[in-house]
């Protein structure tokens, strides 16, 4: 059925960043626009200047404002999505904010707030690499390790919209230090974060490898040693660089499978910047897992695929909330 008269605003809050997204009944974005989060203020400062790039979104679209049907907001953290408010962002400055009342006010359009990882795998299930499922993970390979689950089409978010956190996982115990207070955690080690301490490890230990020589390269312009340099060592044929890429798909192998034995979804999305790889590390990470997960995958197979989205797939997941 064609929906393109009805339209959607979907926003994804960041800490550096807010995005929007107007978008019709099909899921079609018909504009973007973004701007400067400005983290340091009070949140009802960053909540008007939600409220004013989500109108601007819509008229750079000629969307009348009356003629959208809801405002839907990722936001990074804990949120309780039934009451509308992020209890805690690590990044910004909410804590217990009640955002879904404060933009209502502003907007007067339903609005509803999701944490952004599970809005972006939402996005991914609706109209990206899930779509052909009914029950999906969503792995984004950034800074951390964010987890959106979808199950029968439904969002799962545990107990007060406070679950899902797939990146603080243990799988190492007494492991690396994580932002979170914890270590051995699944972010700690599978972020490009983890995977350029690994590389720069791995560097110092193989001082006259090609890794050794593009981490240098990289630290003399002020940057650390990143989440390609390791896969762009490999592929020239360096050993040093090529350990760090299998222990590194071993690790993020061991916690997908920990969730897939978990709730079993029929498909693994992986996004985020390592996803650029894309078959450099599907391909031995589909073995890995397959490997590793209980009882084979004779019985219950998964598929393991790239997102196909990317900023996107945060917002149209909002918009259609």
């Amino acid at each position: 059925m064609d929906k393109s008269n009805i339209f959607k605003i979907g926003l994804d809050i960041g800490g550096t960043a807010v995005k929007a997204g107007a978008a019709d009944g099909n899921g079609k974005i018909l504009a973007k626009a973004s701007i400067e989060t400005g983290a340091q203020r009070p949140y009802m400062a960053i909540f008007r200047d939600v409220a004013a790039v989500a109108r601007r979104v819509a008229a750079d679209a000629g969307i009348p404002w009356d003629n959208v049907s809801g405002v839907g907001v990722g936001v990074p953290g804990t949120v309780n999505s039934a009451a509308g408010e992020v209890v805690y962002a690590n990044n910004l400055p909410f804590r217990n904010a009640p955002i879904g009342s404060e933009l209502f006010k502003i907007l007067g359009k339903p609005i509803q707030i999701e944490n952004d990882a599970n809005a972006a795998g939402y996005g991914e299930y609706l109209f990206g690499a899930g779509r052909k499922y009914s029950s999906s993970l969503f792995v984004t390979l950034g800074t951390g390790v964010g987890g959106g689950i979808v199950v029968d089409g439904k969002i799962f978010s545990g107990f007060k919209s406070a679950g899902a956190e797939i990146g603080h996982m243990v799988i190492a115990h007494g492991g690396a230090p994580c932002t979170c207070g914890q270590r051995g955690c699944f972010e700690a080690y599978a972020s490009v974060t983890g995977l350029a301490r690994l590389t720069a490890e791995t560097a110092a230990k193989y001082p006259d490898s090609l890794l050794a020589e593009l981490v240098a390269e990289r630290r003399k312009v002020g940057k650390d040693a990143g989440g390609k340099t390791a896969f762009d060592a490999a592929a020239g044929g360096d050993k040093a660089g090529a350990e760090v890429v299998g222990t590194y798909i071993e690790y993020l192998a061991d916690g997908i499978v920990s969730v897939v034995n978990l709730i079993r979804p029929q498909a693994v999305i992986i996004g985020g910047g390592v996803s650029a790889q894309g078959e450099t590390l599907l391909a031995p990470l589909r073995k890995s897992c397959y490997a590793k997960v209980y009882g084979g995958t004779d019985y219950a197979p998964f598929d393991i695929l790239t997102a196909q989205l990317g900023n996107d797939a945060g917002l149209l997941g909002a918009a259609f909330l």
